[in-house]
């Protein structure tokens, strides 16, 4: 499986694959139609505790990254989560973070090719 990132507020550069946004909140001035998603998995993101924590502070990443990490081994959509993308040959998780290496979709990644490779 291959997982590529994209900023949903970028137009969509790949429509081939699995088109999925991994925020809590629906991104603001993003209509469904244009954001040409597939599947909306607001369960697997960050609480929303966690989310408001981080605050997309870059100092706070390190912690966040280890809270959300832990947050994704206890929570209890994760398997289907996990079941659901492994089915698909390439999977893009959307998110509307600006910071591009600083947000939980780079951690999304970093844990489903960890569970891949395991």
């Amino acid at each position: 499986m291959n997982i590529k990132l994209e900023r949903i507020y970028t137009k969509p550069a790949d429509h081939s694959g699995y088109r999925l946004l991994v925020d809590r909140l629906w991104p603001r001035g993003i209509s469904k139609v244009n954001a040409a998603l597939d599947d909306w998995n607001k369960v697997i993101a960050p609480t929303n505790e966690l989310r408001k924590w981080f605050n997309h502070d870059v100092a706070k990443y390190p912690e966040f990254r280890q809270r959300y990490l832990a947050e994704l081994a206890k929570n209890p959509a994760t398997p289907a989560f996990l079941q659901l993308i492994q089915q698909q040959p390439t999977v893009i998780f959307l998110f509307g973070a600006k910071d591009e290496q600083h947000n939980q979709a780079v951690v999304l990644k970093e844990y489903v090719e960890q569970k891949n490779n395991a």
